[in-house]
């Protein structure tokens, strides 16, 4: 009996793991599931887990539809827009979004990625088109494309709200002239650039100069002081030698005599080519005939010697 009743119990255990199998499904934690049961909304899971429902979707009972619980890019490339003035750039952007209402995005769009970007899409291009409308050539290119990428963000979420999506952010990735266009804003910013840089040399000219006129009148009156100083400090300093030597001299006539003849000496006899033609009685020898520097009296003379004092210091002969 036993063994009659194996294949039986085989054959109902495998169907029931065929109907546990199809009854419940797995979300993890980048999706979520909606629940449809007959064309309606049963439930939404938006915890990873296990969860169950009918088996078999038979005859739609139960079916289970997948949607990204993560962040989701929209790219949008190559969208010609103009600004006021009549330029006309190529512009990329991209969206980043995500699906924030399960339930309206199923209602909506019947869960439909494709059609959900499809409309985000056609409102980017509009959107990007108003914006750049409203503003110049200049505002296109500069700083304020943050506020412009914030109106964009916020047109866009008013339509995504719609549609169960929320967005988190729009950028402007590239904001490029047209070939049409770009030859001649090019000439034109050149010679803007040229001309800015003909005023800026031209000041800087006008500085040079002015700076150089102020730099040589400086040098004119640093020399002139210069000199000026100098002057005054060699006057002293010839003063102060005079004022020494006088003093010198009136301490010890005699050996300033000496002293002034022995430097005579040195400059007359420092060079061996020199050659000197003198008396051997000349005034420039008397320190050779003695120390002192005393002479004989000359004849009729009363006294034995003549003091240096009495006569003068010995020059240096002129050399030939």
């Amino acid at each position: 009996m036993v063994s009659n009743r194996l294949p039986i119990i085989l054959i109902a255990l495998a169907v029931l793991l065929v109907i546990l199998y199809s009854s419940i499904f797995v979300v993890n934690a980048r999706e979520q599931a909606i629940v449809v049961r007959f064309g309606q909304i049963q439930s939404v899971k938006s915890d990873p887990g296990i969860y169950f429902k009918l088996p078999f979707g038979f005859m739609d009972a139960d079916r289970v539809q997948f949607v990204e619980r993560r962040a989701l890019r929209l790219d949008l490339d190559n969208i010609r827009v103009q600004v006021q003035d009549g330029q006309t750039f190529d512009v990329d952007a991209f969206v980043i979004y995500n699906i924030a209402d399960v339930r309206r995005f199923r209602e909506t769009v019947s869960g439909d990625r494709d059609a959900a970007e499809a409309r985000l899409r056609a409102q980017l291009d509009s959107s990007l088109r108003r914006v750049y409308g409203l503003r110049d050539y200049n505002a296109a290119l500069s700083e304020e494309r943050v506020a412009m990428m914030l109106e964009i963000r916020d047109d866009l979420r008013i339509d995504a709200e719609n549609l169960g999506l929320h967005i988190d952010d729009v950028r402007i990735r590239r904001t490029d002239l047209s070939p049409e266009v770009a030859p001649n804003t090019y000439n034109a910013m050149r010679s803007e650039r040229l001309a800015e840089a003909e005023r800026i040399r031209a000041a800087g000219n006008e500085e040079g100069q002015r700076r150089r006129a102020v730099a040589d009148r400086q040098v004119v009156e640093i020399t002139a002081d210069a000199q000026r100083d100098s002057e005054i400090l060699r006057g002293q300093g010839d003063a102060d030698r005079n004022r020494i030597f006088a003093e010198a001299f009136g301490k010890d006539p005699a050996f300033f005599e000496f002293y002034r003849s022995m430097s005579a000496y040195s400059s007359a006899l420092s060079s061996p080519d020199t050659t000197l033609v003198l008396s051997p009685t000349s005034q420039f020898f008397r320190y050779f005939e003695n120390a002192s520097g005393n002479q004989p009296a000359a004849p009729g003379q009363t006294g034995g010697l003549v003091p240096p004092a009495a006569q003068p210091a010995p020059a240096a002969p002129a050399a030939n």
